[in-house]
């Protein structure tokens, strides 16, 4: 195992990685925990249940490089939720080995992004894809995004721009520890400016307000991560050529 250089505490380090065809890798396998491997029987869609394997066994080799030890060896959960305190949704953690870092996965069209940081950090990315905008604008978006999302050429350019709304969103949500348990359409990530943007969205115990970076990694996707308003960061991204 490879190791990486590790993220100080004024850098967010995002690694991507894509996963190919629609079956699970032997090799995936085995290095998930056996909670991981219960919850994949349950995935009935050979596509979706890859790419659970695949994202999680991703995590576990880059996280690998990263403490100096072997994937199988990284134990994953949660913190507990800021807003009610459980451990069923709280944001995801390294639980073993001793770590300083927090982390955020997020994976789409077999596009995996893990950001790992010294500070709470979201991260999200969606493929392009067409979308109903119009309908999925009046639930999700705030008035001035509608105006926004709705201005853009009708199709994919329409697409984009929502789902920048959309990962800006998800980002702060994931970095505040919570998901999507607010009112989506309350939420203003100023789509009519270039990242950093300042989100205000939080629960108890957690800042407010949070800084969203736009995200470039290769090929048709759009991806975000957010980070705790007022304390410099530098976000960088790179492929991470051990993960499959």
């Amino acid at each position: 195992m490879t190791a990486l250089q590790a993220p100080t505490a004024a850098v967010v380090a995002v690694h991507w990685w894509q996963l190919a065809g629609n079956s699970t890798d032997p090799a995936d396998l085995a290095v998930l925990a056996p909670g991981e491997l219960e919850r994949l029987n349950h995935i009935q869609h050979p596509t979706k249940a890859a790419e659970f394997a695949g994202s999680r066994a991703g995590v576990r080799r880059i996280l690998a490089g990263l403490l100096g030890t072997a994937p199988e060896a990284i134990a994953l959960g949660r913190l507990p939720c800021p807003g009610c305190g459980s451990r069923d949704h709280g944001p995801p953690a390294v639980l073993q080995p001793p770590s300083p870092f927090r982390i955020s996965l997020s994976h789409s069209s077999g596009r995996c992004l893990l950001a790992v940081a010294q500070t709470p950090v979201g991260v999200d990315v969606e493929a392009e894809r067409t979308l109903r905008t119009e309908e999925l604008a009046r639930v999700a978006l705030t008035p001035a995004e509608h105006r926004n999302v709705l201005g853009a050429p009708a199709g994919a350019a329409r697409s984009r721009a929502f789902l920048r709304c959309w990962t800006r969103k998800e980002a702060a949500l994931k970095a505040v520890g919570t998901g999507i348990a607010t009112d989506l359409s309350g939420i203003e990530t100023h789509p009519d400016r270039r990242g950093p943007v300042a989100v205000t969205v939080g629960a108890p115990s957690t800042p407010t307000t949070w800084s969203v970076h736009d995200v470039t990694v290769p090929g048709p996707w759009v991806a975000t991560v957010a980070t705790p308003f007022g304390v410099p960061t530098r976000v960088t991204v790179s492929p991470h050529p051990e993960v499959r």
